[in-house]
């Protein structure tokens, strides 16, 4: 007798009930193709339900063989590592229960139409009908941004797959997170070239803060630079291609058949935990209330509970001083208290200190786990963009 099948879809989740609600649209399609198959969805942290929470719900439909997809673009640290940490902690538990971990999105042709797609709409053009080419225009792509070196390359690369397939006089690739351009700095260099219709368009699934804070920035530039034409592009959101892509990588766990030479995430997260390259953890299974929508945690992200039942603290010093005679400290620490270990972390990132890097999002909310790995000169430096307050929440350049 074949064992009952389900499908959880895991997402990393965001203090932004709007992107938590559009996740779901995926499931919902997801559902569509698989009516005879459970399909649930849950998110690291921020959001409920949690993965634990959908995991539970697919055992509780009698589920005993779970496809797991990773619900992000690129393969960084959540889906390389915090994911299977979770998935394999959860299976341990279940004696009769098999998780199937699949590859995340990547660069299917299905993700590359519906990027394509969604940059021709914004355009006022047909995607069934474009132009032969677009050599008046500048198209910027923005790219998440992690402290993982392949993840970005993938970003760039994509930039440079839809500027030869749509025929762009020039394009770009701008970062909203840690590495370098930042969406600031990147765009402003890349006005000199002297298009007058510039595209920027985010490469993200959902909505969500940074969305919103990439959508602020350009519209004080485009009010600043009333000769160029400023086009935004919609993320991606439920495009059919984009649930297409989600079925595709269903459909390789599925049938146990990946490209040759591909080592599968889960695969390789076991191998590095072999050797003590990582570790288990259990923080990013939590939910965490998101009423307070701050970069940083809140009295609500504390008071929490989840299908455990269990308490977590996590606490931040984060303090600046500036004096008369310029000198500055910087403090900046996480002290946790579980029952389990774990940790938060968006990894080391070499290139902190870059010119044109996160150093230009100081005091635009950048995350205090970033703040951590500036040194005491780099933030001498930009301490005039420094409030003392890393935990607020601001639109790039707006204040």
């Amino acid at each position: 007798m074949s064992k009952k099948q389900g499908i959880m879809i895991c997402g990393h989740g965001s203090r932004d009930k709007d992107a938590e609600r559009e996740f779901g649209l995926v499931a919902k399609g997801l559902k569509l193709r698989y009516p005879d198959i459970p399909v649930e969805y849950g998110f690291l942290e921020f959001s409920a339900p949690n993965i634990h929470m959908g995991l539970n719900s697919l055992i509780n439909q009698g589920v005993e063989e779970i496809f797991a997809v990773p619900g992000m673009l690129f393969a960084a640290t959540h889906a390389k590592n915090d994911i299977p940490s979770v998935l394999t902690t959860f299976e341990d538990k279940q004696p009769n229960l098999n998780v199937t971990y699949g590859r995340e999105l990547g660069l299917q042709d299905d993700m590359i139409e519906a990027f394509q797609a969604r940059i021709y709409e914004s355009m006022g053009l047909d995607p069934q009908n474009p132009p032969e080419n677009l050599y008046d225009t500048l198209l910027v792509v923005v790219g998440r941004g992690t402290s993982d070196t392949q993840a970005n390359a993938e970003a760039a690369k994509l930039t440079r797959i839809v500027n030869e397939n749509m025929g762009f006089g020039w394009a770009d690739t701008v970062y909203s997170g840690v590495t370098y351009p930042s969406v600031g700095v990147g765009l402003e260099n890349l006005m000199k070239l002297g298009y007058k219709r510039i595209v920027v368009a985010p490469y993200f699934l959902f909505t969500g803060r940074l969305i919103k804070r990439i959508a602020g920035y350009v519209d004080k530039v485009a009010q600043a630079n009333p000769s160029i034409e400023f086009i935004q592009t919609p993320y991606l959101s439920d495009h059919s291609k984009v649930i297409d892509a989600f079925q595709n990588r269903v459909e390789e766990i599925m049938s146990g058949e990946l490209p040759a030479g591909e080592e599968s995430l889960m695969h390789s997260f076991k191998r590095r935990l072999a050797a003590g390259d990582v570790d288990i953890h259990h923080h990013h299974a939590e939910f965490v209330d998101p009423q307070d929508d701050t970069q940083g945690e809140s009295k609500s992200d504390h008071e929490h509970a989840h299908d455990h039942s269990h308490s977590h603290q996590h606490g931040h010093e984060h303090s600046h001083d500036h004096s008369a005679d310029q000198t500055h400290s910087h403090s900046h620490d996480h002290n946790h208290s579980h029952a389990e270990s774990h940790s938060h972390s968006h990894g080391v990132y070499q290139h902190i200190g870059h010119p044109m890097g996160p150093r230009t999002m100081i005091g635009e909310g950048i995350c205090c786990c970033f703040m951590g790995q500036f040194t005491d000169e780099i933030l001498e430096e930009e301490k005039s963009k420094i409030d003392g307050d890393c935990t607020k929440t601001a639109f790039a350049h707006l204040k």
